[in-house]
């Protein structure tokens, strides 16, 4: 191990959109002026349904490899899961494209060894961490979560990881710290959207996030370093990613390799790109809806057909209410 110190819930179903989301969430993007990108967008829509299920040269395939964890009960929620097909074939991940079966095709070859993860900013002990460190620094679980969509869909989830109040501690907040701010890789070599402005969607990469430190202190609040029982894939946000099961997916963030604890709250990519659309917290709620879409329901991704009609209801804060307590008094409709 290496450490070293550096520093409207009354609309109707039918006014709940499905693959349409994923059009329609992309018109900010064509409305920024990249041409040729509704081209781009239609030909990545018809060919997702159909890789989803394809077949694939097993010896190109990132390889992953299984794990070694214990089942906390109280993380194993008694709902069917997504089946790891879907799950690791239908994914956002702009750095590698903007149609759902993009991050499988365009990220096979995506190198994660050697791998640095840098906790810094307002702390005592700032820590680097190797790519060995993140398997074994800390006891590792897994966690079923429930993921939602903020295009309105959702899956069930078995990450395999360690919380990040453990790693947050192990740097030593400094009183002054109140937010934390994340980064993903910055790798053009291997990630064709951050070269491209039409295939990762014209965001300024590296992507970021960020949140209160008392959500992130919160013990739902996850590391991922692995997934169905093995590392991640990097489709999924290899060698370890956040997961907030509380929050709409994209306050995820995929292939960390810099925490930073601040004093300000951090600018956010999709709250930078598109602010009434997208805020910094990001907490499902179905009263709250989409400027162009509700968020009332939610399409479940299981083992029936990728394009499947059937809803269900959203959950306040997904689901996970012991989070309630970190908003008591805030009006959520303005602080989406």
């Amino acid at each position: 191990m290496l450490i070293k110190k550096t520093k409207n819930s009354d609309e109707t179903e039918n006014n709940v959109t499905d693959e349409s989301i994923f059009n329609d969430r992309r018109r900010i993007i064509k409305g920024l002026g990249f041409a040729g990108m509704g081209s781009l967008l239609a030909s990545s829509q018809q060919a997702h349904a159909l890789s989803l299920f394809g077949s694939s040269d097993e010896d190109s395939l990132f390889k992953t490899r299984e794990l070694s964890f214990s089942k906390p009960e109280k993380y194993q929620i008694e709902e069917p899961l997504t089946p790891e097909l879907k799950a690791t074939r239908y994914n956002n991940f702009y750095e590698f494209g903007l149609g759902k079966d993009d991050p499988f095709e365009n990220s096979q070859s995506f190198s994660t060894d050697p791998w640095k993860l840098v906790i810094d900013g307002a702390v005592e002990n700032p820590i680097t961490l190797d790519y060995d460190d993140l398997y074994s620094l800390f006891d590792i679980e897994e966690r079923i979560y429930r993921l939602r969509c903020v295009e309105a869909w959702s899956m069930v989830i078995p990450w395999v990881g360690f919380s990040l109040n453990k790693l947050i501690a192990k740097a030593k907040p400094l009183s002054k710290a109140k937010y934390v701010s994340f980064r993903t890789v910055f790798s053009p070599k291997q990630m064709p959207g951050q070269k491209s402005r039409y295939v990762g969607g014209g965001i300024d990469y590296p992507y970021r996030e960020g949140l209160r430190l008392d959500e992130a202190m919160h013990p739902l609040s996850f590391m991922a370093v692995g997934v169905y029982g093995k590392t991640l894939p990097p489709q999924n946000g290899a060698p370890i990613r956040l997961v907030m099961p509380w929050k709409y997916g994209f306050k995820s963030i995929k292939s960390i390799v810099r925490i930073e604890l601040t004093e300000d709250e951090p600018k956010t990519t999709w709250s930078m790109l598109a602010p009434n659309e997208y805020g910094f917290y990001a907490n499902v709620n179905p009263k709250v809806s989409h400027p162009r879409w509700s968020q009332a329901k939610e399409r479940r991704i299981t083992s029936g057909g990728l394009l499947n009609r059937s809803r269900i209801d959203t959950q306040m804060f997904n689901g996970y209410d012991e989070v309630a307590s970190l908003y008591s008094g805030m009006d959520l409709s303005k602080y989406y």
